[in-house]
C-alpha cells in the first residue's frame, strides 16, 4: 500500500487495524518507556543501594525528557510532519530503553531516561495527530480510534506485568538488566509493524502556513489536565514499591499490574460513546474521577482486594489524554492539531515533573509512602471538578 491514503478514509476495519498498530507505539514509549521502571525500581533499589529520592529523581529525569520532547515536537511537528518524527522517535526510544541494561552508573542512566523521554513525548504526540487523523468525517468512528490509540498503553502495561515479576522470582533483584534489555528488544521487533501502520495515515501536511489557534476557550481542559498531570505520576512511580511495604508477593503484584494492563486495554470500550457525545469537559471529569478514586483506594490498606480494585479504576489513565485530543479535534483546525496536542502535553510535561521526586523526598522524610499518595489521589479529584467548567466549543 501507499505510504499514505491519500485522503480517502479508511474503512471500518482498517482504520481501526490501523488505530491499533499506533497503538502499540504508545506501548512503547509510555508502557515499556516509561511506566514499566514501577516493577523494576524495587529491584535496582534493592541491588544498586538506591534510596527512594533516588529513585523518584530517575524517573524525574525521564519527565524532564517528556517536558523537552513536547517542546520539540510542538516547534517541529508541523515542519517535519508526523509520520515521519512519530517513527524515528519510537526506534530511538526502543534504542533507550534496551540500553539501560548495559550500565550500572547512576549518572549514565540519568541520561538514557532523559533520551527515553524526549523520544517518547514525540512518538505520542506526533502518534495523537496520525489517529485523530482516522475517519475525519465520522467523529464517533474518529472518538473510537483516538481511544484505541491511547489504550495502547495498556498493552505496555500487561506485557511487563506477565513477564517481570517471575523474571525476578527467578533471578531475583540482580535480574534487571535483563528486563531493560528484553524489552528494548522486543520494541524494536514491534517497532517495524508501528512503523508500517504509520505509513498509512493521512495526517496534517507538513510546511503548513503559520495558523493561530485560541487557547481561552479550553483553558479549564487546561487547569483540568495540569491536576492530572500533577496527581497520576506519582501512583505510577511507586504503587509497586508500596505493596512491597506491605508485604505484596511477587504473585500479588503480577496480578495488580497485569490488571492495571487490562483495564487500560479494555478502557475504551467504555469510554468511546461519552467522548463522542458527551459535552465539554464531561469525558475527561468522568475520567479523572474514576482514576482519582483508584488512586485514594491503596490508603485504606493493601489486600488484594483494594489493589486489585484500585488498578482497574486507575487503568482508565490512559483515558483523558484521548478526550483531549478529541476536544481539540472538535475545536480547532486540522493544520494546528499538532501543535495544540503538544502544548497539552508540554503542560503535562511540566507539571508532572513534580510528582516522583516529592513522593520520594516525603517518603524518605516519613518513612511512609502514604502522604504522597494521599495528594496524588486529591489533585486527580480536584482536576475531575475543574473540568466539568469546561463548554462544548462552538
Amino acid at each position: 500500500m501507499n505510504s499514505e491514503l491519500q485522503g480517502r478514509t479508511p474503512t471500518i476495519r482498517h482504520g481501526y487495524v490501523i488505530a491499533a498498530g499506533l497503538a502499540l507505539g504508545v506501548a512503547v514509549s509510555n508502557g515499556l518507556g516509561r511506566f514499566s521502571y514501577a516493577l523494576i525500581l524495587p529491584a535496582m533499589r534493592a541491588d544498586l543501594g538506591w534510596n527512594y529520592t533516588q529513585a523518584g529523581a530517575l524517573n524525574t529525569t525521564n519527565a524532564i525528557g517528556y517536558l523537552i520532547g513536547a517542546l520539540v515536537a510542538l516547534n517541529i511537528v508541523r515542519k517535519f510532519g508526523a509520520s515521519r518524527l512519530f517513527i524515528g522517535a519510537l526506534w530511538i526510544t526502543a534504542t533507550a530503553i534496551a540500553a539501560m541494561a548495559l550500565t550500572a552508573d547512576f549518572n549514565t542512566m540519568i541520561g538514557l531516561r532523559l533520551l527515553a523521554g524526549i523520544s517518547g513525548a514525540v512518538v505520542f504526540i506526533s502518534g495523537s495527530v496520525l489517529a485523530a487523523s482516522l475517519y475525519p468525517r465520522d467523529p464517533t468512528r474518529a472518538a473510537g480510534a483516538i481511544a484505541i490509540y491511547f489504550a495502547g498503553g495498556g498493552v505496555g502495561l500487561l506485557l511487563p506485568g506477565l513477564a517481570l515479576p517471575p523474571l525476578f522470582a527467578i533471578g531475583g533483584d540482580g535480574a534487571w538488566p535483563w528486563a531493560w534489555l528484553g524489552m528494548g528488544l522486543f520494541s524494536g521487533a514491534i517497532s517495524l509493524v508501528i512503523a508500517t501502520a504509520a505509513r498509512q495515515v493521512t495526517a496534517p501536511p507538513p510546511h503548513a502556513a503559520p495558523h493561530p489557534w485560541p487557547k481561552r476557550p479550553l483553558l479549564a481542559t487546561f487547569a483540568s489536565y495540569g491536576c492530572y498531570a500533577l496527581g497520576y505520576f506519582a501512583y505510577m512511580t511507586f504503587i509497586v514499591a508500596w505493596m512491597r511495604e506491605h508485604g505484596a508477593s511477587n504473585t500479588e503484584v503480577a496480578a495488580m499490574w497485569i490488571v492495571l494492563g487490562v483495564a487500560t486495554i479494555i478502557s475504551p470500550r467504555g469510554w468511546t460513546v461519552p467522548i463522542a457525545r458527551w459535552q465539554g469537559g464531561r469525558p475527561l471529569a468522568g475520567m479523572l474521577l474514576a482514576i482519582g478514586i483508584g488512586a485514594l483506594l491503596p490508603l485504606l490498606g493493601a489486600s488484594p482486594l483494594i489493589m486489585l480494585t484500585s488498578a482497574a479504576l486507575f487503568g482508565q489513565f490512559f483515558m483523558p489524554p484521548a478526550a483531549v485530543t478529541a476536544l481539540v479535534k472538535k475545536a480547532l483546525p486540522p493544520v494546528v492539531w499538532g501543535e495544540a496536542v503538544a502544548a497539552f502535553t508540554l503542560l503535562f510535561s511540566a507539571l508532572q515533573l513534580i510528582g516522583p521526586v516529592l513522593t520520594g523526598a516525603v517518603a524518605d522524610q516519613t518513612g511512609s509512602l502514604a502522604w504522597g499518595l494521599g495528594v496524588s489521589g486529591t489533585f486527580l479529584i480536584l482536576g475531575a471538578g475543574v473540568a466539568l467548567l469546561q463548554p462544548e466549543p462552538k
